[in-house]
């Protein structure tokens, strides 16, 4: 079977040169050789700047500040800021292991990050693609302390993770309301750049409110600053003059010429999320179809696949919404809740928009034929 005859699951689609990359540090180590590799991910910016809307939404264990005097980064002793905040950022190091395409030949893959403490007994916040399919999680503190931490709960969508130490008396971070958030604040970023350099701390300002990131075909909606960001820094913190923790840096621009291109989830948006990964692990209020999507580009030489670029359905959970709704594998997603899609992210986007058991009209090719049905969604845990 040829590249243009693959069925979409098969396909990889190349990214661009200036990419969105997500900030865990990799390196590959094989038979003792050892080569440098990237945790990099295609990202693409929607230039769309929205005001900031209020919410209430504080129900974590950790205290809410209250609205502080702004200010600008001469007038504030951001070494007072940074002994109260610094300790509550931990350094991230996983492993990985794989036998890759030779079954004789083991690869791990080791990975760096950064975490914010979340409680005095142990509960830390990250990214999710820090630790997502890591065998092994190390936690360092700042008085240099190590760690085995194991995984409470992840979730893709919004990239946000939480593990667990067996600790005490830990000094856990104080939430900030970044919903009161404005541009030109400052901001503090504390974490683990380039996987050695624990409790690095960069100064800056929120370059930007509600920016709209799509980082693998996940929207989220993130702070901006122009607060130094490189890799390793994902999962830390980003502070406000007060020692607050208003985000969870996750992203940054690298192109030739750009700097100061750095964003970190809310964390008011997080909060909720927070609290759901330590109850229950995963997100279990949010609609789902049930399926694994691939947006597909034919890549062949002369255009000749006998697929079309878009999104598809690859994999269907048995019992799920899309089984439910007679959907099949290798179905091409045209038209979702009445909107033309084209991709996975656009799909995700309206998904956003509907609640467990919306009754959505679906629309695939299958066969070069269109089929129009009905789908109810379910919960994502299904």
């Amino acid at each position: 079977m040829n590249q243009a005859s693959r069925p979409p699951e098969f396909q990889k689609k190349k990214s661009g040169s200036g990419k969105w990359i997500a900030l865990a540090l990799c390196t590959i180590l094989c038979s003792g050789a050892a080569g440098i590799g990237g945790g990099y991910a295609a990202y693409t910016l929607a230039s769309k700047q929205n005001t900031t809307t209020s919410s209430d939404s504080s129900k974590s264990q950790a205290n809410t500040s209250k609205t502080q005097n702004r200010t600008n980064i001469e007038a504030v002793n951001v070494s007072s800021v940074v002994d109260q905040c610094r300790p509550t950022v931990v350094e991230i190091t996983t492993e990985i292991a794989s036998s890759g395409s030779n079954p004789f030949q083991q690869y791990v893959q080791q990975g760096a990050g950064s975490g914010v403490i979340m409680t005095s007994d142990g509960y830390i916040i990250t990214n999710n693609h820090v630790i997502e399919g890591a065998s092994t999680i190390t936690v360092k503190t700042v008085d240099g302390s190590e760690y085995d931490a194991k995984l409470i709960g992840r979730d893709a969508q919004t990239d946000l993770a939480v593990i667990k130490i067996e600790a005490n008396d830990l000094p856990a971070a104080t939430f900030g309301n970044s919903n009161e958030l404005k541009v030109g604040d400052i901001a503090i970023a504390i974490g683990n750049p380039l996987g050695s350099l624990g409790g690095t701390v960069t100064t800056g300002i929120i370059s930007a409110l509600n920016r709209e990131i799509t980082i693998e075909n996940e929207t989220m909606t993130l702070l901006q600053t122009d607060a130094a960001i490189n890799p390793g820094n994902s999962g830390g913190g980003l502070f406000d003059e007060a020692g607050n923790l208003i985000g969870i840096v996750n992203a940054k621009q690298s192109s030739a010429g750009i700097e100061g291109l750095g964003f970190a989830i809310p964390i008011s948006d997080a909060v909720e999320i927070l609290d759901e990964l330590v109850r229950n692990g995963t997100v279990t209020n949010r609609p789902a179809l049930n399926v694994s999507l691939y947006d597909y580009t034919d890549t062949s030489l002369y255009g000749n696949s006998k697929y079309n670029d878009g999104v598809y359905i690859v994999q269907i959970i048995d019992g799920g919404a899309a089984d439910q709704a007679g959907l099949k594998v290798n179905d091409q997603i045209i038209r979702f809740n009445g909107k033309d899609v084209s991709s996975t992210s656009e799909v995700k986007k309206e998904l956003r928009s509907l609640k467990i058991g919306d009754r959505v009209p679906i629309t695939v090719v299958r066969d070069g034929k269109e089929i129009e049905t009905e789908i109810t969604l379910s919960s994502n845990s299904q």
